[in-house]
């Protein structure tokens, strides 16, 4: 369901949806193409959690993400034309070409880090929280990782910290391995941890925790809304695990459209779905969701959700072409801007 928002948050929301699915399926597109950026991961299949979480945030709120980023920063206002020219490598990238896929950095958007470092954020957001508290500043921090990241020791240890100093830090755990039951050996695998229940794992240290579907916009942002209120009142950490269904192209070891480019008309055509993931196009996928809410609650009409996306595809096609004719860095650059 969607939250209780106006038309045009609703509508903004989607647009953000819509505009981390175009640019994913377009960097899957310019792999398949040939192009060299090295192995990167997408968002599909997550785009809600991401697209309502990010927009919550105040200008001064600080983030950190993980190697499955591109719809972070998107949500957060990341242009896609500089965000697809840094994955390629090209100097007018974000970070000139130097942080690529997995280290892609916006620090005006206020990120902090983008780490492919499993679990390396946690400490690291705490201690943008911890930098806040000490300087009676009033931004949160958020944490951005997935499930996997609970496995490392750096997690229990962060969230012990940030009980104890009450920080203003918010656990975003976003758990893809729904659906993860029957894998080929040359899948990813999901996380592996004793406990029964992810949240589970900040209970002896007193933060509470919600368990979400991350396709449920209205979810999102009420666990958000809870969240950002408890630590702007200087009560402490939030932990929200957000579950959602693995994309099936996310599943063998490089993304691949398995479900093809996706066609917002099989929110209301059924007879459009195909038989092959009929039911990750029926019941799993947040965009086709949200596009079936939208148009259900009036706030759209069918024509104007493809009008819509209509303008995202130009914009990302947009973007395509400015990382295409982008020129790589100079050579000589490769000593700027680093720390030694």
């Amino acid at each position: 369901m969607l939250p209780n928002l106006p038309r045009d948050e609703i509508k903004d929301i989607f647009r953000r949806c819509l505009l981390i699915r175009r640019f994913e399926e377009s960097l899957i597109g310019l792999h398949r193409e040939g192009g060299s950026f090295g192995h990167f991961h997408v968002y599909i299949g997550e785009e809600v959690t991401g697209a309502v979480a990010m927009r919550m945030l105040q200008p001064d709120d600080k983030a950190f993400t993980t190697h499955r980023n591109h719809g972070h920063l998107l949500a957060r206002g990341a242009d896609p034309g500089r965000l697809l020219a840094e994955i390629m490598g090209k100097a007018t990238g974000y970070n000139k070409g130097k942080g690529g896929t997995l280290h892609a950095l916006p620090g005006e958007l206020g990120f902090l880090q983008t780490s492919a470092v499993v679990g390396g954020v946690i400490p690291l957001a705490a201690g943008a929280a911890y930098a806040s508290k000490q300087m009676k500043k009033d931004f949160v921090s958020i944490c951005l990782f997935g499930d996997g990241a609970l496995e490392e020791g750096a997690a229990p240890e962060t969230f012990n910290i940030a009980a104890l100093w009450s920080l203003p830090v918010i656990f975003l755990c976003e758990n893809n391995s729904l659906g993860l039951g029957e894998r080929k050996s040359s899948d990813y695998s999901g996380s592996t941890n004793a406990a029964r229940h992810l949240n589970e794992l900040v209970t002896p240290y007193g933060i509470p925790s919600r368990v979400i579907d991350g396709t449920d916009a209205a979810a999102v942002h009420q666990a958000m809304s809870e969240a950002l209120n408890r630590a702007r009142a200087g009560k402490g950490p939030a932990f929200i695990e957000a579950q959602t269904y693995r994309w099936a192209g996310s599943k063998p070891l490089w993304p691949d459209l398995l479900t093809g480019i996706t066609d917002l008309t099989m929110a209301w055509d059924k007879g459009k779905i195909p038989q092959e993931h009929r039911q990750w196009h029926e019941k799993q996928d947040p965009v086709l969701r949200i596009s079936r809410e939208i148009l259900e609650a009036g706030h759209l009409s069918r024509e104007q959700i493809l009008e819509l996306d209509s303008e995202v595809r130009s914009e990302i096609g947009k973007g395509v072409l400015f990382a295409k004719e982008s020129p790589l860095p100079d050579p000589q650059s490769a000593f700027e801007n680093i720390f030694a």
